[in-house]
């Protein structure tokens, strides 16, 4: 089994595929939306993912994750019945792990049924069966919060801004990714920013 792996991301897919350089090898791996952006990278720009190996009859398929907390959530939501890898990987591209632990303990429907492919059925079963599964995660208050959520949710804004005005969903990631620093400021600059940098 295949717990992680550490090189350049080669390659990205609308459908949240991407290869893995390591070594000369590529690796495949499905990922939630904006993982790209999130992994650590090191100064020659190698990113670690946490991988699940998902093996059944016919595949042996890879998933990769940010954080070891979004991998253990991704299989945490494996085990819950009708949830399959890709409303798994929906969830998580949608509420990385400690968001989702959040919604789950408010039991908020709204968020989760936002997400494409989960309806009111799938959210009441997620918010029965995982209540108790996910650790929702300290903060150190209102200010933190907002610290840590106001440039994510500017940066998935960002993605979808320019997913609606016909760029590629790989594209959008990455043009956010590299504004990643830049993420307090007005959209409509960074949407300026972004075009820039996808007309190069």
């Amino acid at each position: 089994m295949i717990g992680q792996l550490r090189g350049k991301v080669a390659a990205q897919d609308d459908d949240g595929g991407i290869v893995v350089d390591v070594g000369g090898v590529g690796y495949e791996l499905f990922v939630p939306l904006g993982t790209v952006g999130r992994v650590p990278t090191d100064d020659r720009g190698h990113a670690l993912f946490y991988v699940h190996t998902h093996v059944r009859e016919d595949a042996l398929t890879l998933f990769g994750f940010a954080t070891e907390a979004d991998r253990a959530a991704f299989r945490t939501l494996l085990a819950v019945s009708g949830v399959g890898p890709k409303i798994a990987l929906a969830v998580l591209g949608a509420l990385p792990s400690g968001e989702l632990a959040r919604a789950i303990a408010a039991r908020d429907l709204g968020r989760l049924t936002a997400i494409t492919g989960v309806g009111k059925k799938t959210a009441e079963r997620l918010v029965l069966e995982l209540r108790d599964k996910l650790k929702t995660e300290p903060t150190a208050g209102p200010a933190a919060a907002r610290t840590a959520t106001v440039p994510r949710r500017q940066q998935e804004v960002l993605v979808g801004a320019l997913t609606t005005m016909g760029y590629r969903a790989a594209e959008a990631e990455r043009v956010a990714s590299q504004l990643e620093g830049r993420m307090e400021a007005p959209l409509a600059e960074l949407l300026r920013e972004a075009l820039a940098l996808l007309a190069k």
